[in-house]
């Protein structure tokens, strides 16, 4: 492990995160309740002209994300002329978070690097959380969907979802684990104000810990640590235990961790998305 490469991501310096239905979501979840979309760009004029301009001021790429629609999509599929354009015309590196996409939705997934797929294996989460009429059989056929075109996928599961509880993500690492995946992200809930689950306290270190562990032992590809994860001393602690973990990636750690990691292994910092 101690020879093992560590990536540091940094997205938000040539990265950004768009999205493309401003602050609105179709839903409301119990972690999110819209918030996240607000501290994401909103582009003015068309997304063509914005990532033209992306480029041309040093940026390598971005985040094509959103709130979803009634069809617990996000639209992406309406800027497939101009995604397509984007690759034509640029370098930029596209990763598109997209939510119960279909077989039409391949059209255009063909342009962009990496879909960024949030994922929940349990049918009860699923329903506490995010209140939609959908399983973890679903979200399977997303995955087999897109795996099965060739689509170079990266599963996101989000540790403590189910209100701070872990429980469910041992068994949906394994279920990913068959995959054919070549990075894992796990993120840690973030009792956010404003949401239903503000009152929260973030889970704890050591069991959010175990999960982490697990995938590694479980994955056989890259273990990513997502950029949603709770601030400050928990940050710390927990980023100090990945690392030691033996994870590959890591998103935004603190300036003491990334001094720490330099110690124990070879650290290489980029400034995309962690999934790229």
């Amino acid at each position: 492990m101690g020879s093992r490469k560590l990536k540091v991501y940094i997205p938000g310096v040539k990265f950004p995160s768009i999205s493309l239905t401003g602050n609105y979501c179709h839903l409301n979840c119990a972690h999110c309740g819209r918030h996240y979309l607000r501290g994401m760009k909103k582009p003015r004029g068309s997304l063509l002209d914005y990532c033209l301009n992306l480029e041309g001021r040093g940026y390598t790429g971005c985040l094509l994300s959103g709130g979803m629609d009634s069809r617990l999509k996000v639209p992406i599929d309406r800027y497939a002329p101009q995604i397509r354009e984007i690759k034509r015309r640029t370098n930029l590196k596209l990763n598109a978070h997209v939510g119960f996409v279909d077989e039409d939705d391949l059209e255009w997934i063909k342009y962009v690097d990496v879909v960024s797929l949030d994922f929940v294996g349990d049918d009860g989460v699923i329903k506490r959380v995010y209140r939609i009429d959908k399983t973890a059989d679903d979200y399977r056929k997303v995955l087999d969907l897109l795996t099965d075109a060739g689509v170079r996928v990266a599963p996101h599961l989000t540790i403590g979802l189910d209100f701070g509880r872990i429980h469910w993500e041992f068994k949906t690492i394994d279920l990913l684990a068959s995959y054919p995946i070549d990075v894992l992200v796990l993120d840690v809930l973030i009792p956010t104000r404003g949401t239903e689950m503000e009152g929260l306290n973030p889970p704890d270190v050591g069991e959010s810990l175990k999960v982490v562990e697990y995938a590694r032992e479980r994955f056989d590809g890259e273990v990513s640590i997502g950029c949603m994860r709770p601030p400050g001393k928990w940050r710390l602690e927990f980023d100090r235990g990945a690392v030691l973990a033996g994870v590959d990636r890591l998103t935004n750690p603190p300036k003491e961790i990334i001094r720490w990691a330099r110690g124990i292994r070879d650290v290489e910092i980029i400034y995309e998305c962690c999934v790229m």
